[in-house]
């Protein structure tokens, strides 16, 4: 099977940001990253985390700039397309992002929340194209685990068999 054009731009993505997609992903807890519901993909909130460590950790508008927030983001949205691409077997399969919400873990004055969020859209945008809009709700919050700078979660939709 050769790799779609969104595959391909996916591993542009990832070397991008030092992201490999082949690597197994960690998961931080007692949890399933992925539940699928016939069509509908849930997935469970990653963080910004390459292999072993978090890529990007702090307080966003104290300890982390805007630019390290939205690579952030993008990375968290790497792990969201990589654990899809394994689900589906290639994101070809991947009709839609129906919606995500993105935590910036954030100083009480950073306002910038939406620009940090668009780190993960534009990735989305860049690997999906058109297929890439999505609903999204971006909020600031105290903590995350690891003391990751941003989390995101999502729900998608495959294609019909």
């Amino acid at each position: 099977m050769t790799e779609s054009e969104r595959d391909r731009e996916l591993a542009a993505a990832c070397a991008e940001h030092g992201f490999n997609r082949d690597a197994p992903l960690q998961i931080g807890g007692s949890y399933t990253p992925l539940m699928r519901d016939g069509r509908t993909l849930y997935l469970s909130g990653q963080i910004p985390r390459i292999e072993d460590h978090v890529a990007v950790s702090g307080v966003v508008g104290a300890e982390v700039g805007l630019d390290r927030a939205r690579r952030a983001a993008a990375i968290c949205m790497l792990r969201a397309l990589t654990l899809l691409r394994l689900e589906l077997g290639s994101l070809d399969r991947l009709q839609a992002v129906l919606r995500m919400n993105v935590f910036v873990h954030c100083d009480a004055g950073f306002t910038q929340l939406s620009e940090v969020a668009d780190g993960a859209s534009d990735l989305l945008w860049r690997v999906m194209g058109q297929a890439g809009g999505h609903t999204r709700t971006t909020v600031g919050v105290l903590q995350l685990p690891k003391n990751a700078a941003v989390e995101l979660d999502l729900t998608a939709l495959a294609v019909e068999d």
